[in-house]
């Protein structure tokens, strides 16, 4: 396996040197930061991701405002208890995504939300404070305990939000096939293992975050 700054070189060759390769790549946030963030900020990037699996994301940005307001808000307490009248009109309102699963999903990450809040004091206390060598860890627990956040969808969520991640997007696993981290997208508890591994090694090596890593790692290879 290549050290950190060898596939940096391998990035800055591909895209022009190190400074076009880190231009742009934010810092994430702290975890008082995550911490602070409303509950219902959690709930609507979360409806956001699940909307926009499988179809247009532009559809679905085109549509957010709406979203946003036909959702009042993303109001966590309103959605987990949402009425079967209010169910039933939100699959035939047109200023959504009318899928009935999705909607569903969307009220299930409510509660999930509200209970996780009940136990660590907010959502967002529960992500700031998992620890980003057990990244994959935090992706385990949002799908097993999360509607729709399996996939992909609970990283790029997390990312969104500022947390420090990971994403294993089509040239992430390239470049870690390439290195012998793993021999195909990993699914197993072994290869998902051995990717935390990678990522921690990388981090301990260069001193930067997984979200600077998961995208040099991206563009070494796209």
């Amino acid at each position: 396996m290549r050290t950190f700054d060898e596939i940096l070189d391998i990035a800055a060759e591909r895209k022009g040197g190190r400074e076009a390769v880190l231009a742009d790549i934010t810092s994430p946030k702290s975890a008082d930061e995550l911490a602070a963030i409303p509950d219902d900020r959690w709930l609507s990037t979360m409806a956001r991701g699940i909307f926009q699996a499988g179809i247009s994301w532009k559809v679905v940005e085109n549509k957010w405002s709406d979203i946003e307001e036909a959702f009042h808000g993303f109001d966590v307490a309103r959605v987990a208890f949402m009425p079967e009248d209010w169910f039933y009109e939100l699959i035939e309102d047109k200023r959504i995504v009318r899928s009935p699963p999705k909607v569903r999903a969307i009220q299930e990450n409510a509660a999930f939300i509200q209970d996780v809040a009940k136990d660590a004091g907010s959502f967002g206390r529960r992500i700031g404070d998992w620890p980003a060598d057990d990244f994959q860890s935090l992706l385990d627990w949002l799908q097993a305990n999360g509607s729709r956040l399996g996939g992909s969808t609970g990283s790029y969520m997390l990312r969104s939000m500022g947390k420090e991640s990971f994403i294993l997007s089509k040239d992430v696993v390239s470049r870690l096939i390439a290195e012998g981290v793993i021999e195909k997208a990993p699914t197993s508890k072994k290869a998902k293992a051995a990717v935390q591994k990678a990522f921690n090694t990388w981090k301990m090596q260069s001193g930067q975050s997984l979200t600077l890593i998961s995208r040099v790692l991206a563009q070494s290879i796209g």
